[in-house]
Formats: C-alpha cells, structure tokens, sequence
C-alpha cells in the first residue's frame, strides 16, 4: 500500500513548519520568528483520521533567481509539490493575502494537484472571518486554523484525509478499493462521576473502563472502536471536568488537558450528565466550551432510573437550557441508565443525527430564498442613523454550518440580528443543537470618499 504524501507549502514565516510539528504530533522542525529557517524539505509519517500519510515541510516559496540558496530552496520546495497526493497552501490570515500568496496560487492552479488552502493565524471568531478573504486565490474554500494554539487542526486533520485519493486494498483482501470509510468520532464527557466510563462500557459490550462509585477514576483520554451495523465509531472516554479553581493536582490538570484535547478532536460531544442531580454551572461550562470549539452536541441524562419526578426534572433541565445555553437551541437530550442500559438504544441514532446536521449543506437557491423571507419578517436595523443593505447569503463550509452574509455595512451587524438570523436558520432548515456560525462580509461604496461619514 503506497502511502499518500501531503506538502506544506506557502511563503516565509506563515508557519508551515508549526502546522507539521502539530500535524505530526510531534516537534520534528525547527520553529521561531524569523522567515526562512527551514530551508530543506523534512518529511515525517503521521495518522491524520485513520490515514496514514507522508507529512512533507518545504521551504519558503518566493522569486529568487535559480542559483541562488533561495533560488534552490524553491526549486526543493517545487520538486515536492510535484510528488504531492494533496498540496496544503499555508497564508497568513493575519497580514492577509500578499502579492507572493497570489502568484504562486497561480503557479499552483498549473500544477495540476489537488490544493487545501490553510489560513494560519486565525485565532479567535475575527480570525475565522479574517481567512475568508483567501477565497480571493480562487483555490477554493479556505480554512482557518491556529497552528501555534491548535485551533482548527481537528477540522484540517478530517479535510486533509477526506482530499486524499483512497486507499489502495491488497490484491488478496479485495478489488474494492474505496477504502473503509471513517469512524464517527464521539468523545464523552462530563463532570466526574456522571458514568461516562460506564456509558462506553454499555455501548461496547464489556468491561473496558474501570468503573466505580469514586469519582475520577478515568484519568486519561481512552478511545476504542464500536463496530454498529450503521458505521463505525471511535468512541473516546474522557476524565471528568471539574471548575478550574479546583484543579490543584499536576496529574489531574493533565488529565484536564486531555479531555479538552478529546473534546477539539472529536465530531460529536456526548456531554453526560447525572441527572439525579440536574444541570450543575460546570455542566453549562462545558456545554459553552462544546459551542466555541463548534462541535456537535447530544445531552446524556444518564441514571434516568434513579430520577424519582421525571417529568419535573426534565422540564427544570429544559427552562435551565433554553436560559443557559441558547447557542445551542434545540439540543437532542437522551434520557437512559449505562448501569441497567435502559434507554440505550436511543443514544446513537441521537448521535448520528446530531453528526449529520453538524454535515449539513443547504443550496444558495434556497438560503436566499429564505434571506429574502426573514428581512422581510424583521426588517434589518439602522446603525448610525442609516439601515444596514444585506445582499445576499451563503454556506462557506460545514462542521459546523458557516454562513457568510454580504451586503454593505454588513461587519456593523448587531449580535441580537445575528441571533435572530441563527434562529431562523436553525427554524427552516431543521438544525436544532448544532452550532450555527454567521461571518460578516461588507461591501464599500467606491463612489463614497474614505473620510466621509
């Protein structure tokens, strides 16, 4: 089996060699302020979604004549690209399109490879706005990352391993060869104590977690696949996260570490909790957390057998949501017992519905059809005097549904508009819990001075 070959490519100092240390898992290159520290091609093998791939880092592109050092480095630089299986293009979201990330997008498009363009840099919500403008390189949709935080690094793992070409089956096993395709990545996690250990241990079908009435017993991050008859999943144990003011052990802020680290890396959140005791501030913590890293999100209300008033627990469980946690409106609650497995059946299919929503594209056509509806409904509001002219919408990307709405002035959106415009969106097109992203992208008027109101 060959094993498919990823180049990270890009101009000096946009931090390719960051994004191959933390793609590959590891600190394999050196890494520091100064452009063009790399200067020979260093590869490194690296599972990225259940592919194992060749991560290759290059040097800087940029014009240098052919004799020179940077001359050669390019000409390494550009060897590499020509044996790529994908071409991960790195610019600086930050400083934002250069005249050399726009000539050398030229010279990728005649390359004929396949080509990811990654905009580092991005950290935060105006980051990910920030990386739209990469768009402009006509390489497709760009996607945002933070090399150096980790931001964004599950999201390119799955996109990367989604470009490659598929793997290549031995002769003897079959002539398919499509490959198998990916496990749904579940990660469970909670306050300690909810069952989540318990949880895996129901869906798995034997003891693999050591479980028991103390609290914070699972002390690392432990995944393991469940073969179901809809697909796989690679689910992932997690240790119980408690409020920060109370972390004090060395071993348990790593244990921390790793069950956030499971939680970015994962598709879907089962955030579990014991419902014997509601809805604790922690659990709407992680909840919040769930929403910022934009994953998809089921609510397990676990020891349901144990809960002597159902009815008014669950509606104290509802208004406490609907108050707490309206970025996530509409999340799918699933009420079960991992002790006695009552209810157990209903957590999956919960899970894949959640994980498809999270999938979910919806046609330009119609997204401005509904646009159109919704100010019509409530009308866009005035910001300094004069009404805002939104244009036009669409879907920039999926995992989770990101909308890019147009129009001029559209960055002075006030939050309530966004709001109303998410709700309406989770409305129409049937997202409940999901997160919904809106960016912002205004439009000037070239007939209005720049110093003109």
């Amino acid at each position: 089996m060959v094993t498919p070959t990823v180049v990270i490519a890009g101009r000096p100092n946009v931090g390719k060699s960051t994004l191959f240390n933390r793609l590959a898992g590891r600190r394999f290159a050196l890494v520091a302020d100064t452009p063009g520290v790399t200067r020979d091609r260093k590869d490194a093998e690296a599972m990225l979604r259940g592919r194992l791939v060749r991560l290759v880092d290059t040097a800087g592109l940029e014009e240098s004549a052919p004799e020179t050092l940077f001359g050669r480095m390019r000409a390494s630089s550009e060897a590499a690209v020509a044996q790529a299986d994908l071409v991960v293009f790195v610019v600086d979201a930050r400083s934002g399109i250069m005249p050399a990330d726009a000539h050398f997008a030229t010279w990728l498009r005649r390359q004929n490879v396949p080509v990811l363009v990654v905009a580092n840099k991005a950290e935060g919500r105006g980051g990910a706005a920030a990386a739209m403008e990469a768009f402009s390189l006509g390489l497709g949709e760009p996607l945002a990352v933070s090399a150096e935080h980790g931001e964004g690094i599950a999201d390119l793992m799955g996109e990367i391993a989604y470009r490659l070409p598929p793997e290549e089956m031995d002769d003897l096993v079959a002539e398919d060869d499509s490959g198998p395709p990916r496990p749904l990545k579940l990660a469970i996690v909670g306050r300690p104590n909810a069952g989540k250990s318990t949880l895996l241990n129901r869906l798995l079908g034997e003891a693999r977690m050591i479980t028991g009435p103390e609290p914070g017993l699972t002390r690392d991050a432990v995944s393991a696949i469940l073969h179901d008859a809809d697909g796989d999943v690679e689910l992932v144990d997690t240790a119980g996260l408690r409020k920060r003011a109370r972390i004090e052990a060395p071993l348990e802020k790593m244990s921390v570490s790793a069950s956030i680290e499971a939680l970015k890396m994962a598709e879907v959140v089962a955030l579990t909790v014991d419902a014997t005791e509601g809805l604790h501030e922690q659990d709407l913590q992680i909840g919040r957390l769930i929403e910022r890293e934009g994953r998809a999100c089921v609510l397990v209300l676990n020891k349901w057998d144990a809960v002597e008033d159902r009815q008014k627990t669950r509606q104290a469980i509802s208004d406490r949501l609907e108050t707490s946690l309206t970025q996530m409106r509409g999340i799918p609650v699933v009420t079960l017992s991992a002790m006695t497995g009552a209810g157990v059946d209903k957590f999956l299919p919960a899970v894949r519905r959640a994980h498809l929503i999270w999938n979910m594209r919806v046609p330009t056509g119609e997204l401005n059809r509904w646009f159109e509806k919704a100010q019509e409904r409530h009308s866009p509001p005035m910001v300094e005097g004069r009404r805002l002219k939104l244009r036009y919408v669409t879907q920039a990307k999926a995992r989770p549904p990101t909308f890019l709405v147009f129009g001029t002035r559209a960055e002075q959106m006030p939050e309530e508009y966004q709001r109303y415009l998410v709700n309406s969106l989770r409305e129409k097109f049937d997202m409940p819990g999901t997160p919904i992203r809106i960016q912002l992208r205004g439009t000037k008027n070239p007939y209005v001075d720049e110093g003109r109101p």
